[in-house]
């Protein structure tokens, strides 16, 4: 798995934290809005089915910038949204059957109910990854008048209209449409990207807010009395609800970019006067076995899914981060399994740099050369792959012989600080020392001074019961010996 990664010596250090922004596809320095503290907006599911784990790279993403951020102490708020009605299943042109009934319909149960139990099972998986809670996972079923309010004023500057009971964005109305995505608006032609409809203005003008008797999930409001929200309201509706009208960074999965944040950039724009978001930030697609995910290829997994296979929720999250977030990222089960394998060799240098702190000091300046390009490679828009190479560097160290004494204490602190960030290591009480450090020590002293006297038998029954223990021996080129986890 090392081998995978560039060389972390070959480092340019970043002055500050470098971000690539969607919207004016560059890098930019990272400046917060307000001194130290984050608003930060992450798209979240539509919970009408089980997350996959191609969802969870761009959620995993969220988390682990977040988790830089406070590393590199920003204060944090972070609001994670939960889609529970609205999101239509042809998502450019905002029409066809809502996502939760469709789901509700195939399952016999109530669409809340969908809701509800989808709502719960992403939470439940984003613990089991690690992820860090966010301030809010709000649902859109809870900001219906914020939604509303929204809409009349958008309305009312001339920006909407009604079609019946139906509202609509009038695109035109908005010079910058587009600015996101490329596309402009006298391209996005009826029949090429958006249906007809003959209420529209324009092919491309999205719902605000739709009226439909039969829908299960409705609304009665000044609209009509059996409406519910157009999904892209939804979200702008519910980041001035918890963060105000600005915010600092909004993320989410490259098919988010159109038509979801374009519209989102529209309406909020339109509405307030002012600029949205300061950064747009967006994954890319998970593959998986070098293809599209898809049901008919039985490929779709989930959490549950690796787990029942026997690997680590920490190994799918180290497999769904080792690569950079704006490139294409693939998925198998044999990459699950190197991925497992380079834990391993994190959890040995963690234990080996344990039993090397009483020693003589040597290789400060190794330690610092780390440090210094794991935080350059985060530092470099989120580049994991370069700032794990790093931690490899340093590993490779550590078996030579460089690091040792204090220097492998400040070792020990920068893997605590990188998984601060990253997240995978094991927590693993029994290898931080104590009790049962000083029983593996005296079976070491006792199979040495068996060698000594050479009594073989009671240094073989020494040897085996530490393999039993997942001890692993090791003769030092000083003449004594260093014992180390499995």
């Amino acid at each position: 798995m090392p081998g995978r990664y560039p060389d972390a010596r070959a480092i340019d250090i970043p002055l500050s934290f470098q971000v690539y922004n969607s919207f004016s596809k560059k890098k930019e320095t990272f400046e917060p809005l307000s001194e130290g503290v984050v608003r930060m907006y992450n798209c979240g599911p539509t919970v009408y089915s089980r997350v996959h784990i191609g969802n969870w790279r761009a959620f995993l993403f969220a988390d682990l910038l977040r988790r830089w951020l406070e590393h590199e102490g920003y204060e944090v708020r972070q609001v994670m949204n939960v889609t529970d009605v609205g999101h239509l299943t042809d998502e450019v042109a905002g029409e066809g059957e809502d996502r939760l009934e469709a789901q509700a319909r195939r399952e016999g149960i109530d669409p809340w109910k969908i809701a509800e139990n989808y709502t719960q099972q992403f939470l439940d998986d984003g613990q089991t990854l690690g992820c860090k809670e966010a301030m809010v996972y709000p649902r859109a079923s809870d900001h219906i008048p914020q939604m509303v309010e929204m809409i009349k004023a958008l309305e009312a500057k001339g920006h909407a209209y009604r079609a019946g009971e139906n509202v609509y964005f009038d695109v035109k109305s908005f010079g910058a449409y587009g600015a996101l995505s490329g596309n402009r608006v006298d391209e996005l032609d009826a029949g090429a990207r958006v249906q007809v409809n003959e209420e529209k203005k324009h092919p491309a003008d999205f719902a605000l807010w739709k009226s439909d008797e039969h829908h299960l999930m409705k609304w009665e409001t000044d609209f009509g009395p059996h409406g519910f929200p157009g999904w892209h309201i939804e979200c702008s509706a519910m980041a001035r609800a918890h963060l105000g009208d600005q915010i600092d960074i909004h993320t989410g999965g490259e098919d988010n970019i159109f038509p979801h944040h374009e519209c989102e950039i529209a309406q909020s724009e339109c509405f307030t006067g002012e600029r949205f978001a300061t950064y747009w930030m967006h994954t890319k697609f998970l593959q998986v076995d070098g293809g599209k995910m898809s049901k008919s290829l039985g490929n779709v997994w989930n959490v549950d899914d690796v787990i029942e296979r026997g690997y680590e929720s920490r190994a799918l999250r180290f497999a769904l981060l080792r690569g950079h977030y704006r490139q294409p990222l693939n998925f198998s089960w044999d990459i699950l399994t190197e991925s497992t394998r380079a834990l391993e060799g994190l959890d040995d240098l963690v234990n080996r740099l344990r039993r090397l702190t009483d020693a003589e000091d040597a290789g400060s300046e190794r330690v610092e050369a780390a440090s210094t390009a794991f935080r350059a490679a985060m530092n470099d828009d989120l580049n994991v792959p370069k700032a794990v190479a790093a931690l490899f560097v340093l590993r490779s160290d550590v078996l030579e012989g460089s690091v040792k004494g204090e220097s492998a204490d400040a070792a020990l602190a920068l893997l605590e600080r990188a998984d601060g960030v990253l997240g995978v290591l094991r927590a693993d009480e029994s290898a931080a020392g104590g009790a049962a450090d000083a029983e593996i020590d005296a079976l070491v002293a006792a199979r040495q001074a068996a060698r000594e006297a050479k009594d073989w038998a009671a240094a073989d029954a020494a040897r085996d019961e530490l393999n039993a223990r997942g001890i692993v021996v090791e003769d030092t080129s000083d003449g004594g010996t260093a014992w180390f986890r499995k």
